[in-house]
């Protein structure tokens, strides 16, 4: 038997809390140059108490085929993935701002 959702009521199958706090925040995806002319992929505005970050970014590495880190709130990704990300972060509901 499935557990229930402590924010909305509803079985854990059919709760859309998740879903709404995905819709309701904004993410910023964009690069950085660092150290020795490497360029970083940044992903900001995700937030951590709604959504784990550590698996989110495990997903995103996966798709980019990258190393990354999760910091000070933030998704690190080793490279330019700008459109993989934005399109990976859309594809779970998420809506994102590209700079």
């Amino acid at each position: 038997m499935p557990g229930v959702c402590p924010v909305c009521g509803l079985p854990e199958d059919l709760c859309i809390c998740e879903q709404i706090a995905k819709e309701t925040q904004q993410v910023k995806v964009y690069t950085d140059k660092r150290r020795y002319g490497k360029t970083v992929t940044i992903v900001e505005g995700i937030d951590g108490a709604d959504i784990d970050m550590h698996e989110l970014a495990r997903k995103l590495k996966t798709k980019c085929a990258s190393g990354g880190t999760v910091k000070d709130g933030r998704i690190e990704l080793q490279g330019d993935h700008k459109k993989k990300v934005q399109d990976s972060l859309e594809e779970l509901g998420f809506k994102v701002e590209v700079k």
